[in-house]
């Protein structure tokens, strides 16, 4: 599979594209090589899942170093408002401001100008092929909690 090219990933009848042409966390974040740092931002499967992100919010500086898991920031959508974590370890380079101040480019073009932040990290990360397993390992859970949230 060439760098150009994307794997997709069903969500019912919605594709969920994955880029070959970065790394991925089962987090469901891309990291793309931009230099010596690695931009970060929300898969085509979290986009979906979150539906209409209005809200961002970091509660870490810029040149934080961070640990895999540690809570960096919330979002909220028009499903919910939710903590975001760091990928994996690293030091938290940049923000992207534009997204800071209107986040609806997440919504709009997640893989280009909707991007979060940079990271630093050295940290082993998935490619398309590995995170592409991780979403079809955890769809049945995913459709259950879906389901679970529409009947509420």
């Amino acid at each position: 599979m060439s760098e150009s090219e994307s794997l997709v990933f069903m969500m019912g009848q919605f594709p969920a594209r994955i880029p070959a042409d970065r790394r991925y966390s089962s987090s469901h974040l891309w990291l793309q090589p931009v230099g010596d740092v690695w931009r970060v931002g929300f898969t085509a499967y979290s986009v979906r899942l979150l539906q209409d992100v209005y809200f961002l919010n970091w509660n870490v500086d810029p040149e934080t170093v961070v640990r895999a898991k540690q809570e960096i920031g919330e979002i909220e959508s028009s499903k919910a408002v939710s903590s975001l974590y760091a990928p994996c370890e690293g030091r938290l380079v940049r923000f992207n401001e534009k997204v800071a101040s209107d986040p609806t480019a997440i919504n709009t073009d997640n893989y280009e100008t909707g991007w979060l932040y940079e990271l630093e990290t050295q940290a082993p990360l998935l490619d398309a092929r590995e995170y592409l397993a991780v979403l079809e390992a955890g769809w049945e859970q995913t459709q259950r909690m879906i389901k679970g949230q529409m009947n509420e």
